[in-house]
């Protein structure tokens, strides 16, 4: 059973991400055709970016393995076996851009069991060192209880 002492706590990522990712300091090409301001400098520039604009869902790129951490904590008791997705949104409050420096803290929204299952909602806030807003991403996550 999780548990859910978690509930309205907050982990945050000390460290900055660099919104750049693992490819050479660039956000990766968008799914589903290529936009100029994902993939040329020149047009990001043109369209008033300082770099190269990251696709929206980038941002789970960096949220999702430090869910995953999260879950995986032997504390919090989540059977990650047994985890399926049921939900997931990501807002944007301005551009990821490469080479943003991004801080991403966890919030552990709601927990709550319905039909032998537990359903996990989580909050990322994703800022910039300043503390600006920069996305937030919500995922309501799935476990089947024992039976």
């Amino acid at each position: 059973m999780p548990d859910a002492s978690y509930v309205g706590t907050a982990r945050a990522r000390p460290p900055p991400t660099g919104g750049g990712g693992p490819r050479g300091g660039r956000p990766p090409p968008p799914r589903g055709g290529p936009a100029s301001v994902c993939l040329d400098p020149a047009a990001a520039q043109a369209a008033g970016h300082a770099d190269l604009v990251a696709p929206p869902t980038f941002s789970v790129t960096f949220t999702m393995p430090l869910i995953e951490a999260f879950l995986r904590d032997p504390a919090f008791g989540w059977d990650y076996s047994r985890m399926v997705h049921g939900d997931q949104s990501v807002t944007l409050h301005r551009p990821i851009h490469a080479g943003d420096e991004l801080v991403t803290t966890i919030h552990v929204e709601e927990l709550t069991a319905r039909a032998g299952s537990h359903l996990l909602t989580l909050r990322c806030e994703v800022t910039d060192p300043d503390g600006a807003a920069v996305a937030t991403t919500r995922s309501l996550l799935v476990t089947q209880g024992e039976s």
